[in-house]
């Protein structure tokens, strides 16, 4: 059976949300592993057959603890995970776009294969206490990364990536 690795970080609780509905859809495809960014070893990375990435944008950049996983598993699986398909979700107050392309250079350098645009889910938080209250992600966008989640494991199941 194929495997999809899920790593996610989240403080607000939009990119755990995201993250999980993704998995839930992605489990009646293939296997997956659901894990926080803190929890990800190279040894996952190794193990799977594909990846999705979910995190907030935070100050226009990638979370800080998804970027230490990114430092932390890059130069251990370097060179060993070429040509495996990948995603990623971002949760965004505002546009998302900057940590989606930061996630895409670290993949770049990996030389994983994007299958899918990114996902980003803008949550419109623009004070203080917008940015930091817990996040209810809206059905309609939880529909879209099940189907991300479905659309990698059935992809990753049938070989097709």
């Amino acid at each position: 059976m194929a495997r999809l690795l899920i790593v996610w970080h989240s403080r607000t609780g939009g990119s755990r949300q995201m993250a999980e509905a993704a998995a839930e859809a992605a489990r009646e495809e293939c296997e997956v592993t659901l894990l926080r960014a803190r929890e990800a070893m190279p040894e996952d990375l190794l193990d799977a057959d594909g990846y999705l990435f979910c995190a907030p944008e935070n100050l226009a950049a990638i979370a800080g603890e998804m970027k230490e996983f990114f430092d932390r598993c890059y130069y251990p699986v370097l060179g060993r995970i070429e040509g495996r398909p990948y995603a990623q979700m971002i949760c965004a107050g505002s546009d998302g776009e900057n940590a989606a392309r930061q996630t895409a250079r670290i993949a770049q350098g990996w030389r994983l294969r994007e299958v899918q645009e990114p996902i980003i889910v803008c949550t419109h938080a623009q004070t203080p206490e917008d940015i930091l209250a817990d996040k209810t992600i809206p059905d309609d966008d939880l529909a879209r990364c099940r189907e991300i989640g479905a659309a990698l494991g059935a992809g990753l199941e049938m070989g097709a990536f």
